[in-house]
């Protein structure tokens, strides 16, 4: 069975920012704190994986609120 690459962007941190996380050939990954969509657009190019789309309806699993969701206040 092959192993599928899981992007999670996880709920905003107390401290601020969205943790970013990708499972890609059996490896976790922490590929950084996100602030924008524009981070999660980096670290995921500096990943190999700028072909993804960041919506909602996209590969990414958006815990704790959608691409539009950058505060703790939702």
């Amino acid at each position: 069975m092959a192993d599928q690459t899981e992007i999670v962007i996880h709920p905003v941190s107390p401290k601020g920012g969205r943790k970013v996380t990708v499972h890609a050939l059996g490896v976790d990954a922490d590929l950084g704190r996100a602030f924008s969509p524009g981070d999660v657009s980096e670290f995921l190019r500096r990943a190999g994986l700028e072909d993804v789309k960041l919506s909602e309806d996209g590969p990414i699993r958006w815990e704790g609120g959608g691409p539009d969701v950058w505060t703790g206040d939702i």
